[in-house]
């Protein structure tokens, strides 16, 4: 039987930025097992998800799996353009730690009421790869938060953060300093994918980094660890 699965988040979800750990997790699956659609959003709060499940409801899945949080986490960092993405992403209010709580759990809980799927929240990937830099505690902040809308509204939570932390740490790459990417960078990546057939992963051995291409979007290495999380809980669930 296949077993329809949607996946909800940014623009790690979206995959125009980062490598597509949907489609890693298809190929982890014999053909026809899974019916994986995608609900991602670039830039995308917590906020906007929580603005747009309607599609998602109708989708009617068997499972839900929810990677967001990464750009609220971002958010919290010095520096950190709020306004822009405020202005951007049309926010009615300032990002915040407890602002986010509240919108995964409402997220969480239109979706428990209003389909009959399971659902999974995973933490976040490491910001960076300095594990004891700003950018990668603050993901581990919320990825904690995240625990405790899962806990607090009875969903699945899968250690994405966890993993990627054991993998850096085993990795012991170069502590290069975390910096958020613009958006001509971002452009820069698509440009480089679309016209020159730049891969991600060579763009993150340039780099140095060792899960992301800019320390925040995934290659392929951290994309798969996205699609292991999900597919460990999957098989799980399914035993």
């Amino acid at each position: 039987m296949t077993t329809r699965v949607a996946c909800l988040g940014d623009s790690l979800t979206r995959a125009q930025l980062s490598v597509d750990y949907l489609d890693l997790l298809q190929r982890r699956r014999p053909p026809g097992d899974l019916r994986l659609a995608r609900f991602g959003v670039n830039g995308d709060f917590a906020h906007n998800l929580s603005q747009r499940l309607d599609a998602v409801v109708a989708d009617r899945p068997d499972v839900i799996t929810v990677l967001i949080g990464t750009n609220d986490a971002r958010a919290s960092l010095a520096g950190y353009p709020v306004e822009r993405a405020m202005k951007r992403k049309q926010l009615p209010q300032r990002p915040s730690a407890d602002w986010f709580q509240q919108c995964l759990g409402a997220v969480v809980e239109r979706l428990r009421t209003q389909t009959d799927a399971t659902i999974a929240l995973l933490s976040l990937p490491v910001l960076g790869q300095q594990l004891d830099g700003a950018a990668a505690r603050a993901s581990q902040a919320y990825s904690r938060m995240i625990a405790e809308v899962a806990t607090t509204n009875k969903a699945a939570y899968l250690p994405l953060h966890e993993r990627q932390t054991e993998e850096l740490r085993k990795a012991d790459p170069a502590q290069i300093p975390y910096r958020d990417p613009t958006p001509a960078a971002s452009v820069g990546v698509l440009v480089r994918r679309a016209l020159l057939r730049g891969s991600l992963d060579t763009i993150s051995r340039r780099r140095g980094l060792v899960l992301t291409a800019d320390h925040i979007h995934q290659n392929s290495r951290g994309a798969a660890l996205v699609a292991e999380v999900i597919d460990t809980w999957l098989l799980t669930r399914s035993a």
